[in-house]
């Protein structure tokens, strides 16, 4: 069976009608980073990702991006960085080294390190900070259409998921 006639089982939240953590996640793994791919490149074409800034930096946001989508479905466990299991900042620091950039481990540090940007220059593949007053508590990727790939809590899965609060900041790399 073709990924194309697979997708009726993709559930809204983008896991199989099986759910994670089962026997069946393991063998859909591959087809599922396959459709999480071509998702995540439909959010990001008509040239969105290179409208500004350089192409080395639009490559490798691209590439970060495809990463967390490619994670898609792997399980959270605090403080893991891969290459299965990953928290919140442990998924942006995996997806960025593996695309070419290191960043630092955690949440705050990262959006410490970050060039902060406004959300009218947000673009896929930036950095969405949530935050509590001054404190940075979770990050994920921005993918577009308002929604971020990120690894949200224990008991969950890497994810793309709308943004939920106004209460973030944004940073590209």
């Amino acid at each position: 069976m073709t990924a194309s006639v697979r997708t009726h089982a993709l559930k809204q939240d983008g896991t199989t009608a099986q759910g994670p953590g089962t026997a069946g996640r393991n063998n859909n793994r591959r087809w599922r980073a396959g459709i999480t791919s071509v998702l995540t490149l439909a959010a990001v074409a008509g040239g969105t990702l290179l409208s500004s800034g350089s192409a080395d930096a639009a490559t490798i946001e691209a590439k970060a991006l495809n990463i967390a989508a490619s994670k898609h479905g792997d399980p959270y466990r605090y403080g893991s960085a891969g290459p299965t299991r990953f928290d919140c900042s442990g998924l942006t620091y995996y997806s960025f080294k593996h695309a070419g950039k290191t960043l630092p481990r955690t949440a705050q540090a990262q959006y410490n390190k970050v060039h902060h940007i406004s959300k009218a220059s947000l673009r896929p593949g930036d950095l969405v900070f949530f935050h509590s007053g001054r404190s940075v508590y979770h990050v994920g990727i921005y993918a577009g259409h308002g929604k971020v790939w990120h690894a949200p809590h224990t008991g969950s899965y890497v994810k793309l998921e709308k943004i939920w609060t106004k209460a973030v900041y944004y940073g590209r790399i």
